[in-house]
């Protein structure tokens, strides 16, 4: 199992919302390539990074800072926010991003969804972004009318590196993971699924290791690596 740490991006700088509201913004860094080269540093195996501003504006905002980074890392960096059109994922492919990570587009379209993963198979993820049962899109803002379950097992059938399985109620809080929602998805999903939300102490890699056999592949944390709660270097070791 990987431990993803996340770097999420906003005014250029390293930030993380509490619940995904951009009113509750923390700044922990002025330099998102630092922190990049430390996780690297510590044994990350691969990066998430998410463009917070793009999320919101609808296009990638900080997409020559994200490839700036991703060219001096060696080792994957999945990247989301904004994007939402096929020339968006090209660029970011092309410029050594390993996966982009799609939510509302992948919401709102699903052929055009079909299409990208034909034509870049094994290179997309899509982020199922959930609050309660039902899938939130546009950087989180809104939420849809569409449940959670039902638009896994509507992914199943297309060639995907994964899913990203985010509980809102739980991003940013460090109140620990919940299993329940996690558990449901990996029974519908014939994709490996990465969980996103609550990660925050070594108990709770601990806890989520045991659903590796069952398809989660990873868990991204980012304010418990911040605000010290959580030891990259113990958390990999305990994951792999």
């Amino acid at each position: 199992m990987l431990v993803i740490p996340a770097i999420d991006l906003r005014n250029h700088k390293v930030v993380r919302l509490f619940q995904g509201d951009y009113e509750k913004t923390k700044v922990y860094g002025e330099d998102p390539e630092e922190y990049a080269r430390f996780f690297k540093q510590e044994g990350a195996k691969r990066l998430h990074i998410v463009d917070l501003d793009g999320a919101k504006e609808g296009y990638p905002v900080h997409q020559d800072l994200i490839i700036k980074i991703t060219q001096n890392l060696d080792i994957p960096v999945q990247v989301g926010g904004g994007i939402r059109t096929e020339e968006h994922v090209e660029t970011y492919l092309k410029k050594g991003v390993s996966q982009v990570i799609l939510g509302t587009k992948a919401v709102s379209s699903l052929d055009w969804l079909k299409s990208l993963c034909s034509k870049h198979p094994k290179k997309i993820i899509v982020s199922v972004d959930v609050r309660g049962d039902k899938v939130a899109i546009a950087g989180w803002i809104k939420t849809s009318d569409i449940d959670y379950l039902e638009f896994i097992q509507s992914l199943n059938g297309l060639d995907l590196f994964a899913i990203i399985l985010t509980l809102i109620e739980r991003d940013g809080t460090q109140k620990g993971v919940e299993t329940e929602r996690l558990e449901k998805a990996l029974q519908v999903s014939a994709h490996p699924i990465i969980l996103a939300g609550g990660v925050s102490t070594l108990e709770d890699i601990k806890k989520l290791k045991a659903y590796e056999k069952k398809g989660l592949i990873g868990v991204i944390t980012g304010r418990a690596l911040y605000e010290g709660t959580l030891n990259l270097k113990e958390a990999l070791q305990i994951a792999q």
